[in-house]
Parts: structure tokens; C-alpha cells; sequence
């Protein structure tokens, strides 16, 4: 084969992201088999893929007999899939039963693990998210006109230590404050319905906090925000995202920032240091 770099898997869920991947593995010369999630994963990440094959959560078999079929040795997790549908859509078979049966926490990163340890047990090696991508992860510092106020670091900080207690728990990773009160926590509801409960208590002027999971695993279930995150802080009168630099991803920034300046909201990258402060 020479040079060739040989295939690759997505295992696609929602959003963008696995576009993005799709793309930027084809211009390094790889060849994309996709394993697309009905009801999940758009439709025009299978068209542009390669080969592609549709399936519901939880038939781990049809997975690797797909990725064996085509050749594929890698494979990365992008996008999200729904986490509500673990309760009503999952049809798995005789694989995913047995695999599932086996997870003593029915938590992302236990289910991920799990998942990711059954395809290397097949020879198939999963890679981290960012790969051919690090240039979308979250960057360091203010992105928009409107600084932080003095009130307002106070909350971050405050905000940051309980969306890390949180992680450590494998509950979520943000959390809404206002005058150093926790008003939400994400919880299997995701990211856009944990700013909704928590500004709606807030009235306004909520300070929102999503950071990385200690011990994150780069292969899977990076934070993510973009262009939908400002439009529902805006709707509910949020003044601040304050996200954990170089830990998460970060979509469409450009189109980001102006609608966050457009509403005078506050976008920054925060990094903790060793000593547990935040560097703003």
C-alpha cells in the first residue's frame, strides 16, 4: 500500500463535527467508512461518506462487522447522540446486550470505555476526536468585546469548581450560576436545556461554566459550544460563557463571537493552574 494511510471509521452521532472530521481525513488521504445513527447523524455525513452503514443504538455487532468488512484499523466516536434515547431507542443486539449487560454504571464515559474496549479487542484502535482537528479546540482568553466584570470572575470561579466536582461524577460538565449560587446542573438533558432551567431562575445575568471532565478522554465526549449556545443564552438574558480552554471544542467562531457581541454577552477561555486558580 505504500503511503497510503489506509481507512477509517466514524462512529457518527449529531451535529457537525463528524462533517468536519469526515473532510479533513479525506484531505490527509484517508478513506472514511461511516457508521451513521438513525435519527442522529445527518444525512449528508453518509452521503459524503465512503461507505456507510445505518444503525440503532446498541448493535455493537453490525459495527465491527462493517468496520471489518471495509478494512477499517481506526476508528474515532463524533458527534452526539440524544441521551435520553438510552431509555426509549436502543435496540441492541446479541454483542451490545452482552457487552451492556457487563456495565456496572450506565454513565458516558463507563458506556464509551466499554464500547472502545470491544472494538480494540477486534484490532480496531480508537483514536482521540481532535485528530486532524486541534486547530477547533477552545482557545485561551476574552473572544468578545465585553470583559468579564470583577462580580463576574467571582462567579466563573465559583461556577468552575462545582462544574468540576461534577465531572469528577460523571454527571455533566456545566453548570449555571448568578451571585455565587448554583442555579443548574447538567444532567442527562445536555448542555442547551441546563442554560434554559438555570436562566430561567436566574432572570438574567446567569454566568454559564462548562469545563472538562478530570481525566477526560480525548477519543470521546469532548465539551463542545458554537453559534447554538449564544442563541440560547440569549434567549434566556445569560451575560456570560466562561469554557475551559484547549479541553473543548469550539464550532463556527467567527459567527459565534458576533452574535455574542450583537448581545453583549462575555466569551472567554479559562485554564486552570496547577495550583487550582483559573488564568483568564
Amino acid at each position: 500500500m505504500g503511503n497510503d494511510p489506509g481507512n477509517i471509521g466514524i462512529i457518527a452521532g449529531g451535529g457537525q463535527f463528524p462533517l468536519l472530521f469526515l473532510q479533513a481525513a479525506r484531505r490527509a488521504g484517508r478513506t472514511v467508512m461511516v457508521i451513521a445513527h438513525k435519527g442522529e447523524t445527518a444525512p449528508e455525513v453518509a452521503t459524503a461518506a465512503d461507505a456507510v452503514c445505518w444503525v440503532k443504538l446498541g448493535q455493537l455487532g453490525k459495527v465491527i462487522s462493517f468496520f471489518k468488512a471495509n478494512r477499517v484499523s481506526e476508528a474515532v466516536f463524533l458527534g452526539s447522540i440524544t441521551k435520553t434515547r438510552i431509555f426509549r431507542d436502543v435496540l441492541p443486539d446479541l454483542k451490545g446486550l452482552t457487552l451492556w449487560n457487563k456495565i456496572d454504571r450506565k454513565q458516558d464515559d463507563a458506556i464509551l470505555r466499554a464500547v472502545a474496549g470491544a472494538l480494540e479487542q477486534e484490532g480496531i484502535t480508537v483514536r482521540e476526536s481532535t485528530l486532524y482537528l486541534r486547530h477547533l479546540l477552545f482557545p485561551q482568553g476574552v473572544l468578545t468585546r465585553r470583559k468579564p466584570t470583577k462580580e463576574q470572575r467571582q462567579d466563573i470561579e465559583f461556577g468552575w469548581r462545582n462544574a468540576r466536582a461534577i465531572g469528577t461524577l460523571d454527571i455533566g460538565q456545566c453548570v449555571v450560576v448568578r451571585n455565587r449560587t448554583v442555579l443548574a446542573v447538567e444532567a442527562i438533558d445536555g448542555t442547551d436545556a441546563t442554560i434554559r432551567r438555570g436562566g430561567l431562575l436566574a432572570k438574567e445575568k446567569a454566568v454559564v461554566v462548562k469545563v472538562r471532565k478530570p481525566g477526560q478522554d480525548f477519543r470521546f465526549d469532548l465539551p463542545a459550544t458554537g453559534l447554538a449556545t449564544i442563541t440560547t443564552l440569549r434567549s434566556v438574558g445569560a451575560a456570560v460563557l466562561a469554557v475551559e480552554a484547549g479541553q473543548s471544542l469550539l464550532f463556527d467562531p467567527e459567527a459565534m463571537i458576533r452574535e455574542a457581541d450583537a448581545a453583549g454577552i462575555v466569551v472567554i477561555g479559562v485554564t486552570e493552574r496547577e495550583d487550582g486558580t483559573l488564568d483568564f
